[in-house]
């Protein structure tokens, strides 16, 4: 079964929609309009039960099918980033430094696409629980849904979600078992001297050469502490010191993050950052304080939702289309919350050569949404089948 006829029949709506919402891009858990367009789109299409203000502006939706089954949950996220739209689109943002460069629109387009499907023909035994997910990026929001108990209330039993996915081949799909997303940790390390006068050095404890020094070392925890068959990224993305040419600063710090897959690469990489940062400092006649927070988990998808998922990708785009053992990334994803508490799969869908998320000239190729919009319907339909009811 190849994409729905009728889903794409609607991709001129879907693009329209998209470029909506890419216009008018929120932030974290404010996705106020966003929200109000999702909310207004359901009831277009007959969807009675609307759950508001989950998770402060989240919205889950429920589909009933022709009889009793189980519920499955699709997510989709809503918030953008606070960056500038550089695309030059005709439909760039026009809310200065917020910008849809990672693909949300596109995300929460293709979930009105499979709900106004699902809802005109419930060809399905159970229900379906369509999760609309502010704060994504940065915020944690999926986390908040589950701690709020969205899983409970509304009784689901697995959920899905899927991404776009810039560099790979348009309309393919990508997903494997197990650790598919790193974890998201951050540092910050503050380090403090003695400041004084930049023509009298001696005289001062200066923190500039430890933290220099300390950025090159903590590059051995990756390749002196890891297995090389372990995957760990330490990045530095931070460095400030100083406020003039002569002056030595007393206070210098850092910071970056830190991404693996296993919670004893988590722990060793947070107590050899401490160690060495510790010891660095000393080194230099400086002392160190080491701010590290944990953020959102590794996404590991379960083994049976997953080969499961990717039966139904290979009838929507072919088997020839479908990668089922992807490797593993290094980006970080707050659906990991919802796949802790419930089984279920990640996926991504390609959309061909275009910029990176999160790259100001990134934009959604609207090419792709029937394809996500038919491969979410379809998941439905072959997990809740009216022949089991």
């Amino acid at each position: 079964m190849p994409v729905i006829n009728s889903i794409a029949a609607e991709a001129e709506t879907l693009k329209e929609w998209r470029r909506h919402l890419h216009r008018n891009p929120e932030l974290l858990f404010d996705c106020v309009k966003t929200a109000a367009f999702v909310v207004d789109k359901l009831k277009g299409f007959g969807v009675s039960e609307i759950h508001e203000g989950i998770a402060t502006t989240g919205v889950v939706a429920i589909i009933e099918g022709r009889g009793p089954g189980r519920t499955i949950g699709l997510r989709a996220d809503m918030d953008a980033l606070p960056m500038d739209d550089l695309s030059g689109a005709e439909h760039a943002s026009t809310v200065p430094g917020v910008a849809h460069t990672c693909g949300h629109d596109g995300h929460t387009t293709m979930l009105l696409g499979a709900a106004k499907y699902l809802a005109g023909t419930r060809n399905f035994a159970g229900r379906v629980a369509l999760i609309f997910q502010p704060a994504e990026e940065g915020g944690g929001g999926g986390k908040v849904m589950v701690d709020e108990g969205m899983m409970d209330r509304f009784g689901i039993e697995e959920v899905y979600g899927i991404h776009n996915s810039p560099g790979d081949p348009e309309g393919h799909i990508l997903t494997a078992p197990g650790a598919l997303m790193a974890s998201a940790d951050e540092f910050r390390i503050e380090i403090t001297g003695v400041g004084g006068h930049g023509a009298e050095p001696a005289a001062s404890v200066d923190p500039i050469p430890a933290a220099a020094a300390m950025v090159g070392a903590l590059q051995t925890i990756v390749s002196r502490n890891v297995s090389a068959l372990d995957r760990l990224v330490v990045s530095v993305t931070e460095v400030h010191a100083g406020t003039a040419h002569n002056i030595i600063p007393g206070t210098a710090w850092l910071c970056g993050t830190v991404r693996s897959f296993r919670p004893e690469i988590r722990d060793l990489a947070e107590r050899r950052m401490r160690e060495i940062a510790e010891t660095q400092a000393a080194v230099f006649g400086c002392t160190a304080t080491v701010l590290y927070k944990r953020g959102y988990p590794p996404l590991v998808n379960h083994a049976e939702q997953a080969r499961f998922a990717a039966e139904v990708a290979r009838e929507v785009v072919g088997a020839d289309k479908v990668d089922a053992d992807t490797a593993p990334v290094m980006p970080a994803e707050d659906f990991s919350y919802m796949l802790e508490a419930r089984p279920g799969a990640y996926l991504f869908l390609g959309q061909g050569d275009t910029p990176n998320c999160h790259h100001p000239k990134y934009d959604f190729n609207d090419a792709i949404a029937p394809t996500g919009a038919s491969f979410l319907a379809r998941l439905v339909e072959r997990a809740l089948p009216i022949d089991n009811a």
